[in-house]
């Protein structure tokens, strides 16, 4: 079996991470250490930055996620300053700028980098949904964000992420994609 490290402190990505990767055979390695992230909205150029830091960290080949928030109708704010933006008017901040708006698509995007110390290598995906009208949902550990109270996608519009049970959550990962998925699957054929 391949093992890869994965240098976050978001225990939500760890457990996304681990399930897509046990799936294409490969072990996850969770290294628990705060990378600094770049001011910029570029995802790939803080996955870049992230995972070069990780190298320095742990001496050996691993990933680094980004990933962005982006609303049509605020021009794709928050993008990937989703955390600064959660620190400062929150969910329901957001959701009060929303209030009354008609188009309320909203997308994830993520790019996982990949670093073996010679070359860098990047998977991205796109998760396409609708933010809701309010908060809903609780907490659970699959979760990487509060925008998961607010966010609803394709697998099911009606409710968001947070509605979802551990069961749904694991079906949605299975018919949706993700930038760990296309890395998952590259990396296994290495």
């Amino acid at each position: 079996m391949k093992k890869i490290t994965f240098v976050t402190t978001n225990k939500g990505k760890i457990s996304t991470a681990k399930q897509y990767l046990e799936d294409a055979n490969v072990e996850l390695e969770a290294y628990n250490y705060e990378l600094v992230e770049p001011r910029t909205d570029d995802i790939q150029e803080i996955a870049r930055q992230k995972v070069l830091q990780a190298y320095d960290v742990v001496k050996q080949p691993c990933i680094a996620l980004d990933s962005g928030f982006y609303i049509e109708a605020l021009n794709g704010f928050p993008r990937a300053f989703v955390n600064f933006a959660l620190d400062t008017i929150g969910t329901q901040g957001i959701l009060d700028i929303m209030r009354g708006k008609e188009n309320r698509n909203c997308s994830f995007k993520e790019c996982v980098a990949y670093y073996d110390g010679k070359e860098i290598k990047y998977f991205f995906y796109e998760h396409k949904g609708t933010l809701a009208e309010d908060y809903r949902g609780k907490d659970n550990n699959k979760q990487w964000s509060p925008l998961w109270h607010i966010y609803k996608d394709a697998y099911d519009p009606t409710r968001t992420l947070s509605e979802l049970s551990d069961e749904e959550i694991e079906n949605r990962r299975k018919v949706t994609g993700s930038s760990l998925q296309e890395f998952a699957n590259w990396y296994k054929n290495q």
